[in-house]
């Protein structure tokens, strides 16, 4: 059976001829990218998949700079533009209770406290204090729902459902 994979980085280009890499991070993790880590590198069309060891890691400006073991120069990584890093299910590290996976969240139902369907959560914001879950509704526009403590009540990953209590307007 294959292993289901999650993104963490995506490689945009090189950066000087050391072997460097530009990485936009698609993580909250940022030990997935300390030395010693191991990610698989997957290509655009999916065909090809390389496993990688990160050896060197900093910051610049917004993106993450990964140098690999055994890629010395901008020849070795100039193959890697364009394609994603990923890491397998059993290398995500374990949560505290009541944190998530987007991946966990994403297709949940929601319901109001009072039993009312409310849609399907389809994708996650992250625009700054609390992350913000888009519901796909019926026949409505999609709702935004903020994950904090006074609008989600709870989340049962076994139910595959969320209840909320929304405040005035939310729903509107």
């Amino acid at each position: 059976m294959e292993q289901k994979m999650f993104n963490v980085g995506k490689v945009v280009n090189t950066h000087g001829i050391k072997g460097e890499v530009k990485v936009v991070p698609i993580t909250d993790f940022e030990e997935r990218f300390t030395p010693g880590s191991k990610v698989y590198w997957v290509s655009e069309d999916e065909r090809q998949i390389i496993h990688l060891e990160i050896d060197g890691w900093r910051k610049h400006k917004h993106f993450h700079l990964l140098h690999f073991k055994e890629y010395p120069s901008i020849n070795d990584v100039e193959q890697l533009k364009g394609g994603m890093l990923k890491i397998t299910e059993d290398q995500l590290t374990p949560l505290e209770e009541g944190e998530y996976y987007y991946h966990q969240i994403i297709g949940l139902n929601v319901m109001t406290q009072s039993g009312e369907e409310v849609g399907t959560i389809k994708e996650i914001l992250s625009p700054g204090a609390n992350d913000v879950w888009v519901v796909q509704r019926k026949g409505k526009k999609d709702a935004l729902i903020p994950y904090i403590d006074d609008v989600v009540k709870k989340v049962s990953l076994q139910e595959k459902k969320v209840i909320i209590e929304p405040m005035e307007g939310l729903l509107d």
